[in-house]
């Protein structure tokens, strides 16, 4: 019993353990008071106390305890092996291995105190104060007065953990040392004179003046910094300063100082309200704008103007059914975002939005804009979309077993500054019938009808045909049947359990004049196993696939201890010969269309598998290759991702162009505190996927590499990016990112 109490005493004693100083912010061996067991005198002038011994000076009037002394009054306890308490001059000296509390719940431990008999305010030696909030001050001496308020002086104060996993004394992540330390628990705010932080017990960062707050509450004050290096900025130094406002608001103020440019200024306001919240933040700098431009020209202007970027969000519940939201971003230039790191975007979009729902029904207007960011394109043919009507309903569901009605009605209105514009209405209304035979088949069917009308102006400023439409008013009448059948058949197989579903549709549906209406909504169309089965499968409502085709494919799930595999596999055959409105290279162009399918493999949460595919239905190759996996365990894992899209897409139809892309990201636990992270882009896209593209198949698009520390108080790190692509002032370079955040600051 012996040798394994001293073995790990030795063992916190080693070398390199932290040494106890004249500020020990260590715990001490005493326990804190605990509540009174019996209830305190009505009169809180009077002190209740239990002891071992009590001894009575009648000649001084001096009361002597000891022995585990326990004294409460009026809420404040106190603990200590000896207490001498002077009834003439009221003052209370407590020894030995002291501990009170306060009705805030902090607790003050020291080896000498002298109270009043308040046991409210006194001094203490040897003090350490742990409050109720985590954070700990430490002192030679310090003093607490009738509020409460305690002021120390060389002193420590440190949220941090002081000891390791094994229980031994450790030098807490980071602390602050000062000259002087003010700790008001009413205002709960600790205040330092002549104030450093310490890192590790090593690194120093002098702040002569010093406050934050311990409460739960929010409280104004300066928040972590951050420090950025890259070649068109230089070094950048960003501190952010927090604005209490109330409550259910804030705001955010950070400068952000640059030795290669003018400072920035980043501003957020945030607010709850009774029935809702929103968020506006916003920069503001002047700097060289050359937006529009890929390389340095002779007319671009070297004067400095202002560039800004606003980003807002909001959403409002105004009962259980209604409820508004909107975001709002928009950009001074096209270049301000990627100059300034704040984002990557290539298109901002903005939208206002006002909904009702209820079980059975839900209806909202919508208003969409869009602000380009891509130096190649026009803003003036970036659709605004407003307003954006849609109403549906369910009914009927009692009318038949398994049966149901949905109506819709929608209209839309798209205007261009400098391009076609569009309106279009529609009402339709689809039933499906879902039907259990006696086999175990699952059989849907289906009816759907609509009718639009559309009115369009401006067409020949629309580049691609197949996107126009005729001018004017158009009408347009829409119906298809359907039929959909699964036959699910499940069993034990290799220690688990397997589903085996073969599925087969047919859908019917009349021939449509498509070309004869604009084509806004259903461009970017393309076979995948998410859509093989759908009624339409075009994106969105501008086109519906017309005539008569049967699709056929089968599902496939595995599920054993900790592994499962799901896969699906189809096809689908068109009756007609005619053209399709489907444009080549999208799989459904043919009578025959491509074969698509998803595998999906999951063991434990260690490996996550994805792979999408299309192969060609004349020769089998590869027309579309997408794997998503993720290997590792939430410290360690990697990330991979890969997407070729070689379908033979005209480069007439912006989108649907063929690319080929990898990602990898990774995240290395070095040990329990220490991780390395890193993530690359490339495009591998050459000319076999695009024409006219310039790329040698092997082009970085950006990488990023980086080591962090990160423990219960602290976080550091440091972070290499490099991006490759130049867009005007947003040059291709490195940029290197140091990240310090003190964790609990404010506990």
């Amino acid at each position: 019993m012996l040798l394994a109490g001293i073995v790990p005493l030795a063992l916190c004693l080693a070398p390199g353990a932290a040494a106890l100083g004249a500020q020990d912010l260590q715990d001490r061996a005493v326990e804190p008071p605990p509540p009174s067991e019996t209830p305190l005198p009505d009169d809180p002038n009077q002190i209740q106390f239990s002891a071992d011994l009590a001894e009575y000076d009648s000649s001084g009037d001096v009361v002597t305890v000891t022995g585990d002394v326990r004294l409460f009054r009026d809420g404040n306890r106190l603990r200590a092996d000896k207490v001498v308490w002077n009834r003439k001059t009221g003052q209370v000296i407590a020894e030995g291995d002291i501990a009170v509390t306060n009705p805030e719940g902090d607790t003050a431990y020291g080896d000498r105190i002298e109270l009043t008999d308040s046991l409210r305010d006194g001094m203490i030696d040897n003090m350490l104060v742990v409050l109720e909030q985590g954070g700990r001050i430490a002192a030679e001496r310090g003093t607490r007065d009738d509020g409460g308020v305690i002021r120390v002086d060389r002193a420590a104060y440190t949220p941090c953990a002081v000891v390791d996993s094994g229980n031994c004394p450790k030098e807490p992540s980071w602390k602050i040392t000062a000259v002087r330390v003010v700790y008001d628990p009413a205002k709960q705010r600790i205040r330092y004179t002549g104030a450093r932080v310490s890192l590790f017990g090593i690194a120093s960062l002098p702040l002569p003046v010093f406050s934050h707050s311990v409460g739960t509450d929010n409280a104004s004050g300066l928040l972590a910094p951050e420090i950025r290096y890259d070649s068109v900025n230089g070094f950048e130094v960003a501190l952010p300063y927090y604005f209490d406002l109330g409550a259910s608001k804030g705001l955010t103020v950070t400068p952000h100082i640059f030795t290669g440019a003018l400072p920035m200024v980043q501003a957020e306001y945030r607010q709850l309200l009774e029935r809702g919240a929103f968020r506006i933040t916003g920069y503001g700098t002047y700097s060289r704008r050359s937006d529009d431009f890929v390389s340095p020209t002779p007319d671009v202007s070297s004067e400095n103007a202002f560039r800004g970027y606003i980003d807002a969000a909001g959403r409002f519940q105004f009962d259980p059914n209604w409820s508004a939201s909107g975001s709002v971003r928009l950009a001074s230039d096209r270049t301000f975002l990627r100059r300034y790191d704040i984002s990557s975007d290539d298109r901002l979009r903005n939208n206002v939005r006002v909904e009702r729902i209820d079980r059975d029904s839900y209806f909202s207007i919508n208003g969409w804009f869009v602000q380009t960011l891509r130096p190649t394109e026009n803003q003036g043919l970036q659709p605004v979309a407003l307003p954006e009507i849609d109403y549906r309903l369910r009914f009927g569901q009692n009318l038949i077993p398994g049966g149901r009605f949905e109506l819709q009605a929608n209209s839309l209105a798209i205007s261009r500054g400098q391009g076609q514009d569009t309106q279009r209405a529609f009402t339709s209304l689809r039933y499906d019938l879902r039907k259990l035979t006696s086999w175990g088949q699952e059989v849907t069917l289906t009816a759907y009808g609509r009718g639009d009308l559309y009115n369009t102006q401006d067409t020949l400023a629309t580049t691609v045909a197949s996107y126009r439409g005729l001018e004017g008013f158009r009408a347009r009448a829409i119906g298809a049947l359907a039929l959909d059948l699964k036959w699910p058949l499940i069993g034990e197989a290799f220690g688990g359990t397997q589903r085996v579903t073969p599925r087969f549709q047919i859908v019917a549906a009349p021939k449509l004049e498509n070309f004869d209406v604009p084509n806004e909504d259903a461009r970017s169309v393309d076979l995948e196993d998410s859509n093989l089965f759908a009624l339409n499968r075009f994106p969105g409502y501008d086109r519906f696939e017309d005539s008569t085709r049967f699709t056929f494919g089968l599902d496939y799930a595995l599920y054993l201890p900790g592994l499962s595999v799901e896969a699906n596999v189809g096809q689908s055959y068109r009756l007609t010969s005619r053209p399709a409105i489907l444009p080549d290279g999208t799989g459904l162009d043919g009578r025959l269309s491509d074969i698509v399918g998803r595998t999906v493999v999951r063991y434990r949460d260690f490996v996550a598998f994805t792979h999408r595919y299309r192969l060609d239905k004349d020769n089998l190759a590869i027309r579309r290759n997408e794997i998503d996996a993720t290997v590792g365990s939430r410290e360690t894992f990697v990330t991979l991702g890969y997407l070729r899209l070689n379908r033979n897409i005209s480069f007439a139809l912006e989108d649907l162009q063929d690319r080929e892309e990898a990602r990898v990201g990774a995240r290395v636990q070095i040990s329990r505190f220490w991780s390395a992270f890193g993530s690359a882009v490339i495009d591998l896209t050459d000319k076999e996927e695009d024409p006219t593209s310039l790329a040698d198949g092997f082009e970085p698009i950006r990488h990023r590499l980086g080591v962090e520390y990160e423990d219960d108080c602290i976080r550091l790190g440091l972070t290499w990016r490099r991006d490759y692509q130049s867009t005007g002032d947003a040059r291709r370079g490195s940029s290197y990112l140091f990240t310090l955040a003190l964790k609990n600051l404010g506990r």
